[in-house]
């Protein structure tokens, strides 16, 4: 399991809809190779990772289809937002995931991108399997009857 971040505040891009459309088998914390202004431009919070996946190529796992904006202040010297970037996970990790994509059908979708205590920049990667239209209704009925449920335990505790 992947250690998540503290606070909030390390959190640059989520990807909230993951828990609903998918249902997430492992997660894993992956290191992301990016240039200097990708990096500033994470700080600010402004990136999107709803719509990306990961897949395995030529032995590296690389992020597809996520939005990193360009950093204003950087000029001539600007990343393009929408370019594949490198993860870094250890060999074992990257044959695991590998391995579970073709064999089991499963998919690779990002969590989360958030900075850990170094200040690097961390990916929580999830090994997923796609849900379909009565698994994403029964999590919307077990998820309204938890706040339900809440909602009667706090009420009777004030009693």
């Amino acid at each position: 399991m992947a250690k998540s971040p503290k606070s909030k505040s390390n959190i640059a891009a989520e990807n909230r809809k993951a828990r609903f459309n998918y249902e997430i088998i492992d997660t894993l914390e992956a290191g992301l190779v990016l240039t200097g202004t990708e990096v500033k431009s994470l700080r600010l919070g402004k990136a999107m990772i709803a719509e990306s996946y990961a897949t395995e190529e030529d032995g590296e796992i690389w992020l597809i289809n996520s939005y990193v904006p360009e950093y204003l202040q950087a000029n001539r010297f600007n990343h393009e937002p929408k370019r594949r970037r490198k993860l870094l996970v250890h060999k074992t990790q990257r044959n695991r995931l590998a391995g579970a994509v073709q064999r089991d059908g499963m998919t690779l979708v990002p969590l989360k991108i958030y900075f850990n205590d170094q200040g690097r920049a961390k990916l929580e990667l999830a090994v997923a399997k796609g849900k379909n239209a009565p698994d994403k209704r029964e999590s919307m009925k077990e998820r309204d009857w938890n706040r339900q449920k809440q909602r009667v335990m706090k009420e009777a505790g004030r009693d």
